[in-house]
């Protein structure tokens, strides 16, 4: 069984899959928001690096694209390995 995480868990240029994204209750947009920035299930995503201090924010290649997540969003997205 492939263990699940979510974005902001995971290791640095390691190389994952989206599997869901889902959003809090007091943001429901996000997960619009997310899906058309290209957090879609299948794709191909990577976290690059983490600001310090304090790992927030992270910088997330999606695709051929790169985009500064707030660990709070990242958390929205769960991801399996590649």
């Amino acid at each position: 069984m492939t263990a699940l995480l979510t974005l902001d868990q995971a290791r640095l240029n390691q190389t994952f899959h989206v599997a869901s994204v889902t959003a809090p209750e007091w943001a429901p947009e996000w997960a619009q928001w997310l899906a058309d920035i290209g957090f879609l299930p299948g794709e191909r995503v990577a976290v690059l690096m983490r600001a310090h201090p304090g790992n927030d924010p992270l910088a997330v290649r999606v695709g051929h694209s790169t985009f500064a997540l707030r660990h709070a969003e990242a958390a929205c997205i769960v991801v399996t390995p590649a």
